[in-house]
């Protein structure tokens, strides 16, 4: 089963080094049979959008705003990032919700609006470490009020569950725990969608742990943050060496 392999550079990389980033890893990832996605800084989607088009790569941004246009001061809209060459669009990542304060509703609201535009959305839930004892109450609740009202169709919505614990700490979640994890999430995103959409494992991935990861039936793919910003490394987990 393809997997989705999808890069979350964060506010890293300059216009140039996206360029010379998509230089690269064209050449690296030619032949791999994986749902390959990259999401530079908004400043970076259009230069590297270019560089990787008619290529296996696609490409996604990091966020955007609710509305079509108006008086917003320094958001865009999913219309924007479309025009630019993203087909994806992270949403409800932890450093959005606990660093800029978004909400439940908020992003509930951004989930609809990147659907409506024709984009596909990669819907970020996970619990910090003082819920982790309770994570099916938190996840429950964040996948409720993110996903209410979305219609959602099984081609534009993605779920990656990200243990807040483990972004950036070097800790990774047991295998036990992540197949216990993905397992509740698929019932509950098939209670509430229908169907049962892609669950991806973000937090610390690397190459060598990524393959173990990738290769469980209930993984649907990975979202990788400070690994995805080499592109041999980024390279490597996409061929789960």
């Amino acid at each position: 089963m393809k997997k989705w392999i999808i890069a979350n550079w964060k506010m890293n990389k300059t216009i140039k080094e996206a360029e010379d980033f998509a230089d690269i890893i064209t050449g690296l990832t030619a032949g791999i049979d994986e749902h390959l996605v990259v999401c530079p800084t908004f400043l970076g989607i259009k230069p590297f959008a270019d560089k990787v088009k008619n290529t296996n790569i696609k490409v996604g941004a990091q966020n955007c705003y609710k509305e079509v246009s108006g008086a917003f001061t320094g958001e865009l809209s999913p219309e924007m990032l479309k025009e630019a060459g993203a087909e994806f669009v992270i949403l409800g990542h932890s450093e959005r919700r606990h660093i800029f304060y978004e909400t439940d509703e908020l992003i509930n609201e951004k989930i609809k609006a990147v659907i409506n535009a024709g984009l596909k959305v990669i819907f970020c839930i996970g619990e910090t470490l003082e819920e982790k004892d309770k994570f099916k109450e938190v996840l429950s609740d964040q996948l409720e009020k993110g996903l209410a009202g979305v219609d959602a169709n099984g081609e534009n919505l993605i779920i990656a569950y990200e243990p807040v614990w483990a972004i950036g700490t070097g800790k990774v979640a047991t295998i036990n725990d992540i197949k216990e994890v993905h397992a509740f999430v698929l019932e509950k995103a098939h209670e509430i969608l229908g169907y049962l959409p892609p669950v991806l494992y973000g937090g610390s991935v690397k190459p060598s742990n990524s393959k173990e990861i990738l290769d469980l039936d209930e993984v649907g793919g990975v979202l990788i943050g400070g690994a995805s910003l080499d592109p041999n490394s980024y390279e490597q987990i996409a061929r789960r060496k």
